[in-house]
């Protein structure tokens, strides 16, 4: 409607843990006036919750989704397909396919590389990280800048290019286009789990949030069901939160 403002979630890179994908979801909801929930990939694989996190997000019908590599290579391991991974990667992979329930399978597989869609006349285009011309993911880049981005998208008519993959959050404006990466809401050496809400009108505004929330007892799961990889996950990805003494939401 004319005049009125959108708002989008923006949501990435759940990596199997329900606890903070709950908190996330339970915030939105709780604002009342979020239109759309997008989903940047990386539902599954590094957390263990996979199916968990599977049946509460097909329950919802506010939700659009792209395909993330994890999630690739997991859908790939259950077609009977090689995933891409290798080493202590596709051991974990391998695990989490074993673990995925079968039903799930049509619910990832359904789910494409990119979307785009377009609110108050901007053009927005949601994917889990940059694409080749392949429609492959390109390495990650660690030290992003505007002027790179730029480049990458100089052909593009994209007013908002929303991201994930790489896990820190990523702000950049330029005067062509404003590129978001709210970072990753399920991985975070801390107990917050992030997303950003971008606000539509006749301008583009965003707010990045960060919902805390209790992650000790999904940490220390991974000792409990044995998880591939689980010493180098903790660490890297978590912190090794789960060796805190005390520790609340």
């Amino acid at each position: 409607m004319e005049g009125v403002m959108t708002k989008l979630a923006i949501i990435t890179d759940i990596h199997g843990n329900y606890a903070a994908l709950k908190a996330v979801l339970d915030d939105i909801d709780r604002q009342g006036d979020i239109e759309h929930i997008y989903c940047l990939g990386d539902l599954v694989g590094i957390g263990h919750e996979t199916n968990e996190v599977l049946a509460c997000l097909s329950e919802r019908n506010d939700v659009s989704y792209v395909m993330g590599n994890h999630d690739e290579a997991i859908l790939r391991i259950a077609e009977g397909k090689e995933p891409g991974s290798s080493g202590e990667e596709r051991e974990h992979h391998e695990w989490i396919a074993s673990h995925l329930d079968p039903s799930f399978v049509p619910f990832l597989a359904q789910m494409p590389k990119k979307r785009e869609a377009e609110y108050d006349g901007k053009k927005l285009l949601f994917v889990h990280y940059h694409l080749d011309h392949h429609q492959n993911f390109l390495p990650i880049d660690r030290h992003p800048s505007v002027e790179k981005l730029d480049e990458q998208y100089r052909y593009s008519h994209y007013d908002v290019v929303c991201f994930g993959h790489h896990h820190p959050l990523h702000h950049f404006r330029s005067d062509k286009r404003l590129y978001v990466n709210p970072g990753s809401l399920g991985c975070n050496t801390k107990p917050f789990a992030p997303y950003a809400v971008l606000h539509i009108d006749k301008a583009i505004q965003v707010t990045f949030r960060q919902v805390p929330y209790d992650p000790h007892h999904f940490l220390l799961a991974f000792e409990e069901k044995n998880v591939p990889a689980r010493e180098f996950i903790l660490q890297v990805f978590f912190g090794n939160q789960h060796l805190e003494k005390g520790q609340t939401s």
